[in-house]
């Protein structure tokens, strides 16, 4: 007897080829019915005999398609309504709740077809189907349907046509489909937006440019590269001086695993990260001993690597025999370039040509880094191939809430039922380009959801963009420290609602007593967090200025252990970028206290070490000094250094005493190696003070990999169970999903 079934699917479900899935799996199984996208997801009802029924409901739950990521399944009994054939049916539009697809990797097929010259798509820079391509960057609102997408007015060719409505094709409902009849426009233009050259020679005059050592801005999926040769000491060197981006390390891009192997070490887990269908860009040790320009990665012994994912870098290295340097085409600090137009307008001097085509980026998407710590993957910028980012709750949200994130590596998140959806990065805030790139990012999940938030949730710190924007939107607020914000971002991803240790450390973050904290530790739940333990509060002498320059928190540590003669006296080479004069005038600065923040930071603790070092007294890029630091690592030299407790206070004075002494002999590998020892030393003592609690490790500091590697050794050790964030940023790109999670359970308790 047979029996009817209502099946929905909810997840990445949508632009994943799962609907033709669906339909030939109930041929397999010989079951009627129809399959069709939802608001909600995929929907299929199905009728056939129990034996039947239950096959195809286990092989969909066993083996979905590989793009897919299902977050739930639910299965009912409905009265039959006597299908007598199997039918993939007209999406639906229902309330918008399904998950949406990343961009990702073009896949083998393709790439098969591409390079076939009897292929109708020999060649084709766009290339893709149901199994890769663009989704989220061309996607204008939910579902995901060709008319909702950048490609509505490409209308397609026949045989497309043909490929695109044959529910037993690899291009099957594939919305970005199109070829070399049908699809967009290649084309080069010089930097001020005349032409050059049009259609597939594009692809040989752009390699020839690069042969030449120019830098070619190429459009991708998520946005525009700046592309040079990273063999070329003196492209690189262009590139940097015309991107005045003098030491920031320059991603990767590798035709091939052989390529790759040629330049970087890589291990199993680091290889199946780089050959992913996301394609991530992987931070991995340089090889020695080739070709790659030194200025790529300077004074550090990593690199981020990745492998092409486009046809379009396919078909470069087709022509190219060398890696290429392939950085988002943005300022520093501004949101990654989509179109042509705001390149020649912002980057219009850096660039020697453009490579475009007439295929809209509606939603940009920066290259997303991770990197592989304790076998585990841990994500520094959450981008192309990762997000959006869902996390499912056991629990329902009763209002939808609407989390602004912080004011560098901002990201937005929503909540809305039981899903929680963090934003791909969007970046820092400081300039008008960030905040409209963040308020275009915030309208446009609204668009894919039908969202209007009930309420917002911001960090405490009011001069942050995000914190005027909040207050200015006509809805309730609720404001988090953005220390417990990194606790809470690091819980949501595992789902922890018991009390917890935490240990926040980071660069800066304005604390509940109005100082800067940076070097905190909790005991914490969603709804309650108590500060236990913080470092000792030291001056950041200039405020601001003191961030990107090490040598004055150096200073200020100096100024609360010595009096200013004993100093002059002290024979240390970060004293040697100071004159008399402005030794005189800091002291005095940091006796007043005049625009001299009390802080607890350890990223900050991390430069000063940096500067007594002599490694590096001014920052060139944000984290500089930790990774610079890594460099003198020694694990042999095991030593902590002293320091001292008191009601939770972290007093490092005395540390930093041996670590003056230790400077005047130039033993800068016991100083950087002793230093991050007595982290960890600090932490288990944490631990042995608050025993039987889960560890959260959270915060920028802890992308220093040395670091994070050893702390969770040592805790594992003794037999801590250790949380950090895998799928989800540790830096503030995590900061707007804690204040969700935060939202979340504030809300339900409000109910």
């Amino acid at each position: 007897m047979k029996q009817g079934l209502r099946v929905v699917i909810e997840g990445v479900v949508q632009g994943v080829g799962f609907r033709p899935f669906v339909y030939q799996l109930a041929k397999k199984y010989h079951v009627q019915g129809n399959v069709s996208n939802t608001g909600e997801g995929v929907v299929i009802d199905i009728e056939g005999s129990a034996d039947d029924l239950d096959l195809f409901t286990a092989e969909l739950r066993n083996n979905p398609p590989s793009l897919a990521k299902i977050d739930r399944i639910t299965v009912h009994a409905q009265e039959r309504k006597h299908f007598v054939r199997f039918d993939i049916i007209e999406s639906i539009h229902h309330t918008k709740t399904t998950s949406i697809s990343p961009d990702i990797a073009v896949c083998e097929a393709c790439l098969s077809e591409m390079n076939d010259p009897h292929d109708r798509r020999y060649g084709y820079y766009l290339i893709n189907c149901t199994d890769c391509g663009p989704r989220y960057s061309i996607l204008e609102r939910l579902p995901y349907d060709r008319a909702f997408t950048s490609m509505k007015s490409f209308k397609m060719c026949s045989r497309c046509q043909t490929e695109y409505d044959d529910p037993s094709n690899r291009r099957y409902h594939a919305q970005p489909i199109s070829c070399h009849e049908c699809g967009p426009v290649l084309c080069m233009v010089d930097p001020k937006l005349y032409p050059i050259i049009q259609g597939n020679t594009v692809i040989e005059q752009t390699a020839q440019y690069l042969k030449n050592g120019a830098i070619v801005a190429v459009k991708g999926i998520g946005g525009f590269h700046l592309l040079c040769d990273a063999s070329n000491e003196e492209a690189v060197s262009t590139l940097r001086l015309r991107k005045k981006r003098p030491e920031k390390p320059f991603a990767v891009m590798f035709s091939d695993r052989d390529q790759l192997c040629k330049y970087v070490c890589v291990d199993d887990q680091e290889r199946a990260l780089l050959t992913s269908k996301e394609r991530p860009i992987v931070l991995v040790k340089k090889s020695l001993n080739t070709d790659l320009a030194s200025n790529i990665s300077p004074h550090i012994d990593t690199v981020g690597a990745m492998l092409a994912y486009a046809p379009i870098h396919h078909l470069l290295f087709d022509l190219l025999s060398f890696p290429l340097v392939a950085t988002s085409a943005n300022r520093s600090d501004e949101p990654i370039i989509r179109n042509a137009q705001e390149l020649h307008a912002r980057l219009g001097e850096i660039v020697d040509a453009i490579v475009d085509f007439n295929r809209d980026i509606v939603n940009t998407a920066d290259d997303s880094i991770v990197q592989i710590i304790q076998n585990r993957r841990i994500t520094l910028r959450l981008g192309r191939g990762f997000s959006p980012y869902t996390v499912i709750h056991t629990t329902h949200t009763p209002l939808k809430i609407l989390a602004v994130g912080g004011q560098q590596k901002n990201t937005i998140a929503l909540a809305f039922g039981d899903k929680m959806i963090l934003s791909p990065h969007i970046g820092d805030l400081h300039t008008i380009e960030g905040m409209e790139y963040f308020e275009r990012t915030v309208d446009t999940f609204k668009r894919f959801y039908d969202f209007s938030p009930d309420v917002i949730v911001y960090d405490k710190h009011p001069s942050y963009a995000t914190t005027q924007w909040a207050k200015n939107q006509g809805v309730s607020v609720i404001a988090v420290q953005h220390h417990y914000a990194h606790a809470l971002a690091c819980m949501a991803e595992f789902g922890l609602e018991e009390k917890v240790l935490a240990f926040c450390f980071d660069g800066t973050g304005y604390g509940d007593d109005g100082t800067i904290w940076g070097g905190e530790i909790f005991m914490a739940d969603p709804i309650h967090c108590e500060r236990i333990g913080h470092i000792r509060p030291f001056r950041l002498l200039g405020g601001e200025k003191a961030i990107k320059e090490p040598k004055r928190v150096a200073l200020a540590l100096l100024f609360d252990i010595y009096p200013l003669s004993e100093i002059r006296e002290l024979e240390l080479p970060l004293l040697q970028y100071f004159t008399s004069d402005e030794m005189t005038l800091y002291h005095a600065i940091w006796e007043k206290g005049l625009n001299s923040p009390l802080c607890s930071s350890i990223g900050r603790v991390f430069d000063a070490m940096g500067s007594f070092c002599d490694i590096l007294h001014e920052n060139g890029y944000e984290g500089e000094c930790g990774r610079r630091l890594e460099e003198f690592y020694d694990p042999d030299f095991g030593e902590s250094f002293v320091y001292t407790i008191q009601n939770g206070v972290i007093d490092l004075l005395p540390m930093v005493r041996e670590i003056v002494r230790l400077a005047h002999s130039r033993e800068y590998t016991r100083i950087a190696t002793g230093f991050i020892h007595t982290l960890v030393t600090i932490m288990e003592e944490f631990t042995q003070l608050y025993p039987g609690l889960p560890i959260v490790l959270s915060g920028g500091v802890f992308q220093n990999k040395t670091l994070l590697s050893l702390c969770v050794k040592r805790l594992e050790a003794k037999g801590c169970k250790v949380y950090f964030q895998e799928q989800t940023p540790i830096n503030d790109g995590g900061i707007a999903l804690g204040q969700l999670y935060y939202g979340h359970h504030h809300t339900r308790r409000g109910k």
